[in-house]
């Protein structure tokens, strides 16, 4: 399956079909992934270690182990690891299209906009 190392930390796909992907996502301390929305592809959260700030169209809250996150499609988005050890989470993607190329990226700590 995929493995990727991004300058936030990593993700591995851990199961794929034409209706979904799942990921473990680990975001590293003091990191966070861009602020983000996608046209074809809902996503669910579901946080399994450390903690973080999630951002879900502007409103900013606290996570940590167990908390669970639903992102609708077009939703703008963002995890934040604010802690001190890894923020591991999985990621349940269902829609239509799953490519790293349906992201719209806001604001990007990498230049990536």
């Amino acid at each position: 399956m995929e493995h990727s190392v991004r300058p936030w930390g990593e993700y591995q796909v851990l199961a794929e079909s034409p209706s979904y992907k799942i990921k473990e996502i680990s975001v590293n301390p003091g990191k966070r992934l861009s602020y983000q929305s996608h046209l074809k592809r809902a996503e669910h959260w579901l946080i399994l270690s450390g903690a973080g700030l999630f951002t879900l169209n502007g409103e900013v809250k606290p996570i940590s182990v167990g908390d669970t996150c639903a992102i609708e499609m077009g939703g703008k988005h963002r995890i934040e690891n604010n802690g001190s050890e890894v923020l591991k989470f999985i990621e349940i993607q269902t829609g239509d299209y799953f490519g790293e190329d349906d992201i719209t990226r806001y604001e990007d700590d990498f230049g990536r906009i």
